[in-house]
């Protein structure tokens, strides 16, 4: 028993404590960068990867509007140009740009009436926000609209892995639309 006291109080003496704490810290440090890395760097590609839009369709009654606002991250917006109309396009740097994926935007969003007639959005203008590009539209409030379906394939002819989010505001109510996949066109009804 005194043999194995001997060897603790040697291995845990004050300077071969202090070295085996370093040794230890540094190896928990090193198997922790080696443990989270893999996991780490897939979820920053990921990241990269996920295409997602998010349209927003208001009933304004303080303007007298139904105002649609399209949020797309910049990113996508520029490598969908670049793909799609110019190898140089920049959306940061030139209005043009902006203005040509606007265009390209409101080619691909449209809101139906009841009959299947298209309203007649009229576009307002585009923005930069830190990271998105947003894209305006607008019309008057159309009169007793019961129901409305929605068209939007912005960015899914370019990545068939894209998603846009549409939330109707209406009267306190939110309803959500998700176009994914083949989805072409979805419609929601108002009560």
């Amino acid at each position: 028993m005194s043999g194995l006291l001997t060897r603790l109080v040697r291995h845990f003496s004050p300077g071969r404590l202090r070295q085996n704490l370093l040794v230890s810290r540094s190896l928990t440090s090193l198997l922790a960068v080696l443990l989270l890395l893999p996991w780490w760097q897939p979820a920053m590609v990921e990241a990269h990867q996920q295409k997602a839009a998010v349209t927003r369709v208001l009933f304004n009654s303080n303007s007298g509007n139904l105002e649609v606002m399209h949020r797309f991250l910049l990113h996508d917006a520029e490598h969908a140009l670049q793909q799609l109309f110019d190898p140089a396009a920049d959306v940061i740097a030139a209005e043009t740009s902006r203005e040509q994926f606007a265009a390209y935007v409101t080619e691909r969003f449209a809101l139906l009436d009841a009959n299947g007639s298209s309203l007649p959005l009229r576009y307002v203008g585009q923005e930069l926000d830190g990271s998105f590009l947003w894209v305006y539209q607008e019309m008057p409030l159309p009169e007793a609209m019961t129901s409305m379906s929605v068209v939007h394939n912005a960015l899914r002819d370019v990545w068939p892995e894209q998603n846009n989010l549409v939330n109707i505001e209406r009267n306190d109510a939110i309803q959500t639309l998700n176009f994914n996949g083949n989805i072409e066109w979805l419609s929601v009804s108002f009560e």
